[in-house]
């Protein structure tokens, strides 16, 4: 009989404890550096392991979990166990001394518990790693890693201040403005503070052939497959502390309640922003808080403000984009250009926009109630 070591790191001594006399190690199988909250398609070890389960020809017929909570999280192990077992391949655990039997009572609430307690180990981690790295950016506004922002490049600042850490070669890092990128960010601000729109301010870059971030970066940025400005782009860049001089942290979060982690935008009261300037700063304070005030709605001629009373709700028909509020033969309506943006040029095989006046919709709404009402 033989055995083959499970996915993630374990103890040679505890593997041969489980296995006994019986048989021996004749593989191994370790993660390292891989998260045991990704499921196991997920890691390439795991992955390897379980590709061999349905060959024929493989030579182990169990694997051995020397530690559960560094293979597993959650319910994890139930999950795949039925896939071993239909394979013929049995699971072992240094907690059931033998295989895993989840028709024994004892051996189900001992898989529920150390799923529960592996679990908690790693928010417990987390917690801790998040609290030091919020009291690391406000504190001492250090550079906790991540791209550079647009108009900066990162340069060392000296040795790691952690003595364990700098017996490792490993040093601080921290932004500086880049020659080549940093007078657009300028520009922007610049143009912005003018009365410039989003829009505007992008067609310009992409017409003169100013780089975008993923054309200057494009080996952090090989997942995007636009080379030119965008609507987006500009006013995230606009919308950016760090060009003030002081460190952010936290601007972005990650989703772990999905197959894999989903990264998304943070609000603005959860960030983290260092107490001091710690580099050079782009845009003073005053014009960064200025150019966020811009955001609000423009004003018609006359002075009054546009108002639509279906904002954000009306979505086309073609596309299935939401359509943007627009004014329209001096009354409110709303447009669709199908992912046209100001910021490039039409393409000829591109569909001609869409227009819908708000009255005219808001009367078939109510058509459309009076009827739902009549069938009642």
């Amino acid at each position: 009989m033989s055995w083959r070591a499970g996915s993630v790191p374990a103890h040679a001594r505890v593997d041969v404890a489980v296995i006994g006399g019986n048989g021996r190690v004749v593989a191994e199988y370790f993660d390292a550096g891989i998260s045991r909250r990704r499921g196991w398609w997920q890691r390439p070890r795991a992955t390897a392991l379980l590709a061999a389960l349905p060959d024929s020809g493989r030579n182990f017929d169990a694997v051995v979990i020397g530690e559960y909570e560094r293979a597993f999280s959650g319910d994890q192990m139930t999950r795949l166990l039925p896939v071993f077992e239909r394979h013929g391949v049995a699971e072992r655990l240094p907690e059931t001394e033998g295989p895993v039997d989840l028709g024994d009572p004892a051996h189900r609430a001992l898989l529920l518990m150390l799923g529960s307690q592996s679990q908690r180990e790693v928010l417990r981690a987390r917690h801790r790693t998040l609290a030091a790295m919020r009291a690391q950016a406000a504190g001492q506004g250090r550079y906790l890693g991540g791209r550079p922002p647009y108009g900066y490049r990162l340069v060392e600042a000296g040795a790691h201040p952690n003595r364990v850490h700098a017996g490792w070669g490993r040093r601080l890092r921290r932004l500086e403005p880049d020659p080549a990128t940093s007078p657009y960010v300028v520009r922007m601000f610049f143009e912005r503070l003018a009365g410039s729109s989003v829009a505007s301010i992008a067609r310009g870059l992409n017409e003169e052939g100013v780089p975008c971030p993923a054309e200057v970066d494009a080996e952090r940025n090989a997942h995007r497959g636009r080379r030119w400005w965008t609507l987006r782009t500009v006013a995230c860049i606009l919308a950016n502390p760090r060009y003030t001089g002081r460190q952010v942290w936290n601007r972005y979060g990650t989703d772990h309640d999905h197959s894999r982690p989903v990264r998304r935008p943070n609000p603005a009261a959860e960030w983290t922003i260092s107490t001091r300037v710690t580099h050079p700063a782009l845009v003073t304070e005053a014009d960064f808080v200025a150019a966020q005030s811009i955001r609000a709605p423009r004003k018609a001629g006359d002075g009054t403000v546009r108002t639509y009373a279906l904002a954000g709700l009306v979505r086309c028909g073609v596309c299935g984009r939401r359509m943007d509020s627009h004014w329209i033969n001096r009354r409110p309506g709303y447009r669709c250009r199908h992912g046209h943006t100001s910021s490039r040029p039409r393409t000829a095989d591109q569909p001609r926009s869409l227009y819908v006046r708000e009255d005219r919709l808001l009367d078939w709404l109510t058509a459309q109630s009076a009827r739902a009402r009549l069938k009642r």
